[in-house]
C-alpha cells in the first residue's frame, strides 16, 4: 500500500507537466518529430516505439526545467502557481519522476536503437544546460534552444537518413524563430526579476530583428533545399505585426504559417519520396554511407 500510495505525487506531477505544456503548445517539437516519421513511412512499431521516446523525452525535459525554475514559478502567474507549489511540496518524487524516466529512455535507446540514446545525451543534455544556466544568458539562451532544436528530433529517424537531416535543420531554424518570441514575450517580467536573456539585453525592437533574420533564413534554407513551392510561405511571417500586449497571439500566428509551410513540405515528400528544393532534391532512400548498417 505504501508504494502504490507514494506513486501518487509522482503521476500527479508527470501529468501536471504534460497538460501545462500541451496546453501552450509547447510540446510542438514532437509533432514535427511524428510527421517526419510519417513522411519518411516508417513502419508504424517504428513510428510507435519513436513516438513513445519523443514524449518521455519532452516530459524529462519540461519536468527538469519546471524543477530548476519552482522557486521563481511560485511567484509567477504565468506558470501556475498551485502546481509550482504541488512541485515545490514534492521535490523528492520530482527526483525521482526524472530518473524513472531516465531509466527508461536509457533502456529504450540502449535495447531499441543507439540513435535515441544520441537524441537523449545530445538533446536533452543541451535542454539541461539551458534550464540550469544558459535560459539566463544572453545569446545562448537562442542558441541553446535552436540546437535543442534540432537534436531533440533526431528521435524521428534512422541517423544515416539524410532526408531527416535536413529536415530537423529546418526545425532547428524554426526554434530560433520560436527562441525570439518566448523571450520577447517573458521581456518585462525577465526585466523585472533582473533576468538577462536576449530580449532584456537586446531590447524589443532589435529581438524583433533578429526574429526577422530567423524568418528570412527559415524560407530561404526551406525553398533551397526541401520545397520551392512551400518554402516562401514562410515570409508571410514578415508582415504579422508585433502587439506587446498579445504576444502569445502574435506567437500562435507565427506557428501557423511555418506549420502549413512545414505540412506542404512533408506532404510532398509523403506522396513523392523526395523534397523539391529549388537547388536540391533529396530522396528519401539516401544515407550516409559511413553511417549505415554493415549487414
Amino acid at each position: 500500500m505504501q508504494k502504490s500510495f507514494s506513486m501518487i505525487p509522482v503521476l500527479k506531477i508527470l501529468t501536471d507537466v504534460a497538460v501545462f505544456r500541451l496546453r501552450r503548445l509547447e510540446m510542438a517539437n514532437l509533432v514535427a518529430a511524428g510527421s517526419i516519421m510519417v513522411a519518411l513511412q516508417l513502419p508504424l512499431h517504428d513510428i510507435g516505439t519513436r513516438l513513445l521516446f519523443g514524449f518521455l523525452l519532452n516530459l524529462l525535459v519540461y519536468l527538469n526545467n519546471d524543477f530548476c525554475d519552482v522557486d521563481q514559478d511560485i511567484t509567477s502567474a504565468k506558470k501556475g502557481i498551485e502546481r509550482a507549489l504541488y512541485l515545490k511540496q514534492h521535490i523528492k518524487a520530482a527526483v525521482g519522476a526524472q530518473i524513472s524516466i531516465l531509466v527508461v529512455l536509457t533502456g529504450l535507446g540502449v535495447f531499441y536503437s543507439y540513435g535515441l540514446l544520441i537524441a537523449l545525451v545530445a538533446g536533452g543534455g543541451i535542454c539541461w544546460l539551458y534550464s540550469r544556466k544558459l535560459k539566463r544568458m544572453p545569446y545562448l539562451d537562442v542558441a541553446a534552444m535552436i540546437l535543442a532544436g534540432g537534436l531533440v528530433p533526431i528521435v524521428a529517424f534512422p541517423l544515416d537518413s539524410v532526408l531527416g537531416w535536413a529536415l530537423v535543420l529546418a526545425l532547428a531554424i524554426f526554434s530560433g524563430c520560436f527562441e525570439s518570441i518566448q523571450v520577447m514575450r517573458d521581456h518585462d517580467e525577465d526585466l523585472a526579476s533582473k533576468v538577462r536573456t536576449t530580449a532584456v539585453r537586446l531590447g524589443i525592437p532589435a529581438t524583433m530583428w533578429m526574429l526577422r533574420f530567423f524568418v528570412i533564413i527559415a524560407a530561404t534554407y526551406c525553398t533551397a533545399v526541401l520545397n520551392r513551392y512551400a518554402g516562401p510561405v514562410i515570409l508571410l511571417a514578415l508582415f504579422i505585426p508585433l502587439d506587446r500586449t498579445a504576444v502569445e497571439q502574435y506567437w500562435n500566428r507565427i506557428r501557423m504559417i511555418t506549420g502549413v509551410a512545414w505540412l506542404g513540405i512533408l506532404v510532398w515528400i509523403f506522396l513523392y519520396g523526395m523534397s523539391d528544393g529549388l537547388l536540391v532534391s533529396i530522396d528519401t532512400s539516401t544515407v550516409f554511407d559511413a553511417l549505415t548498417p554493415v549487414r
